[in-house]
């Protein structure tokens, strides 16, 4: 089949943490014998920051480690119909603006034999609803929520069996341990500063208990504001600033364990999602200590596939555990490793995608090569 996916941006991962899943999806796409070509807007936010910020080398990573990956860029006057004339499946993600979505999706209304899907893998649907209530959908065949929380909003918004829970989930042909072992110190957490949603929780659940430990702590991102930095200094914290996804296994390799602090949304308004850095994590072999989220949807075994602290004190107690105690981390290591190998990689979503196009009546028009 010929897939066209309509993205915020392929080439970038500036504060766009959706492009780990899509080049992992895409690529095993390709990998099957699917044809898969990107679209993405001229001058989105991602790419315009990553290159401001890091020039043409920003894109480095991204290239080297996806070579099979390529996306074209289209401006307000592209000629949509002719960019999806003969894609069997069409994808739009919910970073689009409203006229893209509209447009397709009047392309599919007047007859175009695609199957068309609107990808939302962000929590506005419940944080700012009327942000995505402005998109016109009704061309469109069927919605992929990243959680079993935001597809039962589609549901109350009367899509039924036509929206179907997509998880996110690790690229595990890039993202895995190391092939040889090396010396491991300290922490790491990947992850940007954002609006200040969950500034309290990484001093609860992350700095100070780096600093009361002495575990050296390092923290890679983006839109870190004075007052953050100010505060990463104030608890000896080294920023290393922005960090290229495709990277992010070579740096969980050098640390001991790294912690996950979810978004206040993904606590309060979605629980069940545990957002991508969780698979990253646990597909690289990095013992991972999470701050409290609720997996309703059974996607882990919480306390074996990672720890839980549900306080301050906990999150020291389990860090100081993994430190001292080597069978502790091994056995972190090889449930989290399972749970991504059985589950949730991108390989298993491939698939599921897959299987959620046939009930639409969309399949391979040839035999495909594994």
């Amino acid at each position: 089949m010929k897939f066209a996916y309509f993205t915020h941006s392929l080439a970038s991962c500036w504060n766009h943490g959706n492009a780990h899943f899509l080049r992992g999806v895409l690529r095993d796409l390709i990998h099957r014998g699917h044809e898969v070509v990107a679209y993405e807007p001229q001058g989105g936010w991602s790419l315009e920051n990553l290159l401001k910020d890091h020039g043409e080398a920003g894109l480095d990573a991204y290239r080297k480690l996806y070579p099979e990956l390529s996306s074209i860029a289209f401006g307000a006057d592209a000629d949509l119909e002719e960019m999806v004339s003969d894609a069997h499946v069409v994808i739009v993600h919910e970073w689009n603006d409203p006229w893209l979505v509209a447009a397709i999706g009047r392309l599919r209304r007047q007859g175009a034999r695609f199957t068309l899907l609107f990808h939302d893998t962000h929590h506005r649907a419940v944080s700012d609803p009327n942000a995505i209530r402005q998109f016109d959908l009704s061309g469109y065949d069927g919605v992929l929520a990243f959680g079993e929380t935001l597809a039962e909003v589609y549901r109350r918004w009367g899509w039924e069996d036509h929206v179907h829970v997509w998880h996110e989930a690790a690229d595990t042909r890039l993202f895995h341990p190391p092939a040889t072992e090396t010396e491991r110190e300290g922490l790491v957490w990947i992850g940007n500063w954002g609006d200040d949603e969950r500034s309290a929780e990484l001093e609860t659940f992350l700095f100070r208990p780096a600093q009361s430990l002495g575990l050296p702590l390092e923290i890679y991102g983006v839109r870190y504001p004075e007052h953050a930095l100010e505060t990463l200094s104030r608890y000896g914290v080294t920023y290393r600033g922005w960090l290229p996804n495709a990277r992010a296994p070579e740096v969980f390799a050098k640390h001991l364990a790294t912690v996950h602090v979810p978004r206040r949304f993904y606590v309060d308004m979605l629980p069940g999602i545990p957002t991508i850095r969780v698979f990253e994590a646990l597909a690289c072999g990095i013992p991972l200590v999470s701050a409290p989220w609720i997996d309703s949807e059974g996607l882990f075994n919480p306390g074996t596939d990672f720890l839980v602290a549900r306080d301050e004190s906990e999150m020291m107690r389990h860090l100081a555990a993994i430190r001292h105690d080597a069978d502790l981390r091994h056995s972190l290591i090889a449930h989290g490793l399972a749970a991504i190998r059985s589950r949730h990689s991108c390989t298993h979503r491939a698939e599921q995608l897959l299987t959620i196009l046939e009930t639409y009546g969309t399949t391979a028009p040839m035999e495909m090569s594994a």
